[in-house]
């Protein structure tokens, strides 16, 4: 009778797994496998110990140790490790088949076992390296768990190589080795692993493989021992010195750093990644399909966009982690002397730091009760005593702080700490809310400048480069070749950045969306802290507002500036909140002291209106909005006044900008129906306030700049003469050419602009004088607009006004005869308003441009180029008024004979009507001629003291003097 196959006990089971999978052997010597050895030292001991030669659990450990302290091991004992761990998870899915159920149980219990042991000696050889010997001591155990955890994060859609090493880890070791890991075991590990993943990003730009290191230190952090050995690692504040300053220490050697400074854009030389997304993406752009050069955008920010969110995450699981949120709070606060880092980091900074703030950027602000401006003077992460606030001075600002400190403030703190346990403690949601304000004005506005700036150098290039090959034309040379040259070299590296800035930044919808949602909070915030978006503001700026720093209020305007610009970045967004705080406070000095950001806020009101933003939603804004149609036009008024002095040394030029932006905004107002009936009321009710200062202003504006146009475009035409005469130009050196010509270029440019603004203004003029007649004929306006309107008909029609002929003038935006048709508007429209008939009074007393004769002239053109009938009929009648008023003036001047110097104003030398004392200087002045001054200068012009109309006082005596004095001048006449 057969016998069957002898049954194995389940020690004979245990034993031949576990050898399996330790590739040992205790009783043959010459195994069959080559990779199998003969533990010949474990065996006797065993056998003198009277126990059989199997591998069981209770000597796993023993053998363990001896297989890997063989002197001559033919694995690195980590790669053997790593190996058996896998083999043991090889036979445990093997014996899943078993029938016999204890069996069973005990090898399942005996392999769990075997693979606990593993993993503890893969911890302890990973961390002490020395520990065993190794065939390859220059191969360090980190650096192959560091190939494993890159392989274990591998996609399928990566495109750099895959899994790195091509070596798996097993299933669950990672996991195995990582969760119960204790922090003083795995900590020298972690040293160096974080390190390698330090490592391996930093030089690696947007293009390079970022992902898999990404991905490797998300897996990590979620382990919390790793995550304690994260923010522990010398390196994630490193406190070592770096040559070029704190930012770029923590760029480079910090582990988040690297990861942070990966980057679409350009940086330093020296701080290069790669590969070079402009090389590669955008090189030769002007020859590359239109397809190509979006595909390229969509790639970057797309790749731009999972660091992003990679990092936010790494973030947010750092802080929400009880043992690793205040070290991540301390490396946030890092970003002050951050300052010299690159825009690349900081902008990857603001995206995430946006990322974490997005729970709270509702569009009903419903955690805004959580941000506390006590934060901006009382913490102690962020310093922001250092920056400009909005209204109050450094000094000032200590002196409130360490006022409310003894006071208030003391109160509130004691109340803080009661509910926080500290004094200094405050919610995350406000803490996120001031580090991310700081983050954005140090990266994504930084970039949003450097890009402005980068277009700028980019356009002068150009312009240089027209201008050289131009010269070329008429000859040229080997150094001119060389210019042009370098110039297209320069062309190109700057086109090539400019479209970085575009795929990373301002083709990034997500990004500017969220960015603006979150200055939509900022700005709800600080109207807040005035009492909620009403008007009038209170009569006193409250401090908390004085000593906010300005570049909340600068950062978001600028913002809205770019934004306003980009095709469809402002779809969907409600705009409202923006506009509001707009019309508070762009006209409002005590609470916003810097007049250039109060201008800024105009030129976002000049991005939204309808024909330049290109959305007809933005029409409502202004023409459905409440706070709008009450204060946006007399607002608009005020700033156009108080903008005449800045404090810079640059005032009197930048005047001329930001009233150009102000006045196309009034111009398309206008011609909103209820737009302009408040701005008629505003000049009924204040005619002698805002109104008059403001049409006092344009019309200084007017002239200065007409002039100026007019004087420039005589220099062009000489500069043009010198260029056709082709035989004296050859004459001259290259260098000699090149200078004249961009002499020529730099006129021209300064004729469009004054002319522009020229044309504007009088525009203005001629608009409002229809409908609003009266202010220019009050006395101390009535000359005034009297003179201007003279001078511009002298230089229009006069005997020098075929002198301004030049060759393209609509290039320079001179357009002679639409603006002779405005000034004889202007005239006709403020002689229809004049009911006491001082107009043509005015007109012919101007003895520097006042012609009768030009009244025709200007008619006989008028006729010729088509203007109205009923105006030029209006204008003749009025010249024939004025040359009456003339007569009269001559006839009255002849009938007074010499008149005492004690009855002329000390200025004009006229004989005075209305005289009145100043009170500092004492002197006595017709009313009308210092309120003119005083229109535009609050001074007493005789010593400069302080002098308003109020001030004034009548000179009744003096008054008197003179009416007698006419009298008897009449009387003298009459009896003759």
């Amino acid at each position: 009778m057969a016998t069957g196959k002898p049954q194995r006990s389940p020690a004979e089971i245990e034993d031949i797994i576990l050898r399996k999978i330790f590739l040992i052997s205790l009783a043959d010597p010459s195994p069959a496998d080559p990779a199998v050895v003969y533990l010949e030292q474990t065996a006797a001991e065993l056998l003198s110990e009277d126990r059989p030669l199997h591998l069981l659990r209770d000597s796993m450990e023993r053998v363990l140790i001896d297989r890997l302290s063989l002197p001559e091991p033919p694995l690195p004992p980590f790669t053997y490790l790593v190996a058996s761990f896998r083999r043991a998870t090889d036979e445990s899915r093997k014996i899943s088949s078993m029938k016999d159920a204890s069996v069973k149980s005990q090898i399942d219990a005996a392999i769990k076992d075997a693979k606990k042991l593993l993993i503890s000696y893969c911890r302890i050889v990973a961390a002490n390296p020395d520990t065993f010997p190794s065939p390859n001591p220059s191969s360090p155990p980190a650096a192959d768990l560091f190939s494993l955890l890159l392989s274990e994060v591998a996609s399928p859609m990566d495109a750099f190589g895959g899994s790195g090493s091509g070596v798996m880890a097993p299933p669950g070791f990672l996991e195995e080795f990582f969760r119960n890991g204790d922090y003083e075991s795995l900590d020298p590990l972690l040293l160096d692993l974080y390190e390698r993943l330090r490592g391996s990003v930093v030089r690696v730009s947007a293009l390079g493989d970022f992902q898999r290191p990404l991905r490797v230190l998300l897996m990590l952090i979620g382990y919390q021992t790793c995550a304690k050995g994260l923010v522990n690692h010398p390196k994630w504040i490193p406190k070592i010195s770096y040559p070029v300053g704190p930012g770029r220490m923590m760029e480079i050697s910090s582990i988040l750093g690297a990861f942070f400074h990966v980057s679409a854009l350009p940086d330093y030389r020296d701080f290069k990644s790669n590969p070079d997304v402009g090389q590669q993406c955008f090189s030769e752009s002007s020859t590359r399909r239109p397809a190509d050069l979006l595909s390229s955008f969509t790639t970057i920010k797309t790749v731009m966009n999972s660091l992003y969110d990679g990092l936010g995450e790494v973030l947010l699981i750092l802080l929400k982690n009880v043992d690793t949120r205040e070290k991540v709070l301390e490396y946030l606060a890092e970003i002050d002397p951050f300052s010299c880092a690159s825009t690349g980091m900081f902008v990857n900074l603001s995206a995430v730091m946006l990322r974490l703030c997005e729970p709270f950027l509702d569009g009903n602000a419903s955690k805004i009760g959580k941000i506390d401006p006590k934060y901006v003077f009382h913490n102690k992460r962020l310093d922001f005593r250092q920056l400009t606030a909005m209204h109050a001075s450094s000094e000032e600002v200590a002196a409130w702080v360490d006022g409310r400190s003894g006071g208030e403030s003391s109160v509130l703190n004691s109340q803080e700490a009661s509910s926080s346990g500290t004094g200094d403690k405050y919610p995350f949601i406000c803490e996120c809310f001031f580090m991310t304000s700081r983050v954005l004005n140090l990266g994504l506005m930084k970039a949003f400048s450097d890009f402005k700036h980068l277009v700028q150098d980019l356009s002068r290039c150009e312009e240089d480069l027209s201008n050289l090959k131009a010269m070329r034309d008429q000859g040229g040379t080997p150094q001119l070749e060389e210019d042009i040259k370098r110039l297209e070299n320069e062309i190109e590296m700057y086109s090539q950045e400019k479209f970085c800035y575009e795929a990373q930044v301002l083709r990034d919808g997500d990004l500017l969306q969220r960015a603006l949602s979150f200055y939509r909070l900022v700005v709800k915030w600080l109207v807040g802290l005035v009492g909620g978006f009403k008007m009038p503001l209170p009569s006193n700026c409250p401090m908390e507002f004085a000593c906010m720093p300005e570049h909340f209020v600068e950062d978001a305007m600028d913002l809205l500036i770019l934004t306003s610009r980009i095709p469809r970045a402002l779809d969907g967004f409600v705009l409202d909140d923006f506009l509001n705080f707009i019309i508070m406070f762009m006209a409002s000095p005590s609470y916003v002291k810097n007049p250039y950001l109060r201008a800024k806020m105009v030129e976002v009101l000049n991005c939204w209106m309808p024909q330049r933003s290109g959305i007809s939603a933005t029409a409502s804004l202004f023409e459905g909005h409440q706070l709008s149609l009450d204060y946006l036009v007399h607002n608009l008024l005020k700033l156009y006044v108080d903008i005449e002095f800045t404090g810079s040394h640059t005032q009197f030029f930048d005047k001329f900008t930001i009233r150009h932006n102000i006045a196309e905004l009034l111009e398309y107002l206008w011609n909103v129906p209820s737009h302009r009936n408040t701005w008629m009321k505003i000049a009924r009710d204040e005619e002698k306030g805002v109104y008059l200062n403001f049409l006092n202003f344009l019309i200084n504006d007017s002239i200065y700049l007409l002039d100026e146009s007019l004087n420039k475009i005589l220099e062009l035409k000489e500069l043009e003469a010198e260029m056709s005469n082709s035989v004296e130009w050859e004459r001259r050196s290259a260098q000699e050419r090149e200078e004249r010509m961009r002499l020529f270029n730099s006129r021209e440019n300064i004729v469009r602009f004054d002319m522009k603004l020229a044309n504007e203004d009088v525009g203005m003029l001629a608009l409002t004088s229809e409908q609003i007649p009266a202010p220019f004929l009050l006395p101390e306006m009535v000359e005034r607009v009297a003179s201007m309107l003279n001078y511009f008909l002298l230089q229009l029609v006069g005997p020098q006004r075929r002198s301004l002929t030049v060759k393209d003038p609509e290039k320079y935006e001179f357009r002679p005869k639409q603006l002779l048709k405005q000034i004889v508007e202007i005239y006709v429209h403020i002689a229809r308003g004049d009911r006491e008939g001082v107009f043509p009074s005015a007109i012919s007393k101007d003895g520097r441009s006042y012609n009768a004769q030009l009244f025709a002239a200007a008619a006989d053109i008028l006729w010729k180029i088509g203007e109205n009938a009923k105006v030029i009929q209006d204008f003749v009648q009025l010249g024939v008024k004025a040359k009456n008023a003339a007569s009269e003036a001559m006839d009255t001047e002849a009938v007074l004979g010499e008149i005492p110097d004690e009855f002329l104003d000390p200025i004009q030398y006229t004989l005075m009507k209305d005289p009145v004392i100043l009170p500092s200087s004492r002197v006595s002045i017709d009313r009308a001629v210092i309120q003119r001054h005083l229109l535009s200068d609050n001074t007493d012009p005789f010593n400069r003291s302080h002098l308003t109309q109020d001030m004034l006082i009548p000179d009744v005596e003096l008054k008197a003097k003179i009416q007698e004095f006419i009298k008897s001048q009449e009387l003298k006449k009459l009896r003759r």
